[in-house]
């Protein structure tokens, strides 16, 4: 069974999703408000762009010397890899006009425009060094379920997991011979 939510009133229409083919449109009409809304059954578009760019992402990836950010999917979105660049990745919710340079497409609102900062340089025996700081989020930069104090930098290496919102990252670093 399958749960659809009035646009209007917001009351759920369950509906017994087997007896439709993917592609065929379907016409409800609420009990509550008499609302009339239609519903395509199947894969949105939406998702399949998103597949194609995440794997457009993960092949840029492979090409990045400099490591990448991996958004793991969860409630509010699909799995994106965001290549790393040299000097600060500002690291934020996407948002048309938003000079953030690692933006994560996403819908979580705990998510701020511009939440944390990865800084990627090299250290005196030219090895990857990557510095995560919160860039004074609402909702906190978490490493390890620990938050970031106001102004604190924190050495991440590969594999390190933080948390921005209700997002967790997870850090590919390209320094991984060790």
């Amino acid at each position: 069974m399958k749960r659809v939510r009035c646009p209007k009133c917001d009351q759920f229409i369950t509906f017994d999703e087997t007896q439709y083919e993917a592609g065929q449109s379907l016409v409800f009409q609420c009990p509550d408000c008499g609302k009339q809304f239609g519903i395509r059954m199947g894969v949105s578009k939406l998702h399949q762009t998103q597949k194609t760019e995440n794997q457009d992402a993960m092949n840029m990836q492979a090409q990045s010397e400099l490591g990448a950010i991996i958004v793991i999917e969860n409630v509010f979105h699909y799995k994106q890899v965001l290549p790393l660049q040299m000097g600060d990745n500002q690291i934020g919710r996407y948002q048309k006009g938003n000079p953030i340079n690692t933006p994560i497409e996403t819908v979580d609102p705990s998510v701020d425009l511009w939440h944390c900062t990865i800084n990627v340089s090299r250290d005196k025996k030219g090895r990857l060094r990557y510095m995560l700081q919160d860039s004074n989020s609402n909702t906190g930069t978490f490493v390890d379920n620990v938050e970031l104090q106001p102004r604190e930098r924190r050495l991440i290496a590969d594999g390190t997991l933080f948390t921005i919102g209700a997002t967790s990252i997870i850090l590919r670093g390209a320094d991984t011979t060790e």
